[in-house]
């Protein structure tokens, strides 16, 4: 398997001096977020039983299909894997308060960033893109283009990065929410860094500057709403700061017609 996966299609440099084809131990080990002599081990089937997330974290490493993964799980562990992760779907409550903000950006996330539901404000802010986008914490580390786009990106990353800890704690046997955290650290440097510093913080509200293609500069606040239902659902909210903003913000939103909810 191992073989089979080529460096670049995991992200890592090439190199021609390679003496097997695929991905080194080291490497499998690295994306994986496990020790070199673990991984050795677990091909050795020298590590007990190993734990399901980890078991992931190897079959994300190596590309590995449903099928594949399944057969890693029952060779591994002797049991059939857990259910790959969907995001419950966002309240009826919220969906209809969605529908109602056709001028405020707007969208549902749960505890794991895991979107649920943007209305159409939400996409001519973020564009096209953010109807596509699972997750809002992964494109905020691993998308260049989040930088230029958020001018203020470095205290709205580190908030992200606390808000997620603190989610963390309440909820440390997650396995979708463990997994988020573990491709952030291997993938964005920043992150790592953040994070390694234990940082928790649960940021409801605040202000930003953002760069939007069309509208130029504008600075926005944030709200983050909490549903209490257990559910650990919570909505999202951009509002303008200033005059200039708020006619940026208008003027950009009314070019696009209609309000669409998905969820």
């Amino acid at each position: 398997m191992r073989a089979r996966v080529q460096p670049a299609d995991v992200g890592l440099p090439d190199s021609d001096r390679r003496r097997t084809p695929g991905l080194r131990r080291q490497e499998v080990a690295q994306l994986a977020a496990v020790s070199i002599d673990w991984y050795i081990r677990l091909e050795q089937g020298r590590v007990g039983v190993p734990g399901a997330a980890v078991l992931d974290a190897v079959a994300q490493a190596l590309m590995l299909s449903e099928t594949e993964r399944h057969h890693l799980h029952l060779i591994a562990r002797g049991e059939a894997p857990p259910a790959r992760h969907v995001p419950a779907p966002a309240s009826e409550s919220l969906q209809t308060l969605l529908r109602s903000m056709p001028t405020t950006p707007a969208w549902i996330v749960d505890f794991r960033f895991d979107k649920l539901a943007h209305n159409a404000a939400a996409l001519a802010l973020f564009g096209p893109g953010f109807a596509e986008t699972a997750n809002t914490a992964e494109p905020l580390f691993l998308d260049p283009g989040a930088r230029e786009f958020q001018l203020d990106w470095t205290r709205i990353a580190q908030e992200h990065v606390g808000n997620l800890r603190a989610n963390l704690a309440r909820h440390p046997d997650d396995p979708r929410l463990k997994s988020l955290v573990g491709d952030l650290r291997r993938k964005s440097a920043d992150f790592a860094t953040w994070w390694d510093d234990h940082t928790v913080q649960e940021r409801t509200n605040g202000t930003k500057r953002v760069l939007h293609p069309t509208a130029g500069v504008m600075t926005l606040r944030y709200d983050v709403l909490a549903v209490q239902d257990g559910s650990e659902q919570r909505l999202s909210a951009i509002t303008p700061a200033d005059a200039q903003s708020e006619e940026a913000l208008r003027s950009m939103i009314s070019q696009h017609s209609g309000l669409r909810v998905v969820g």
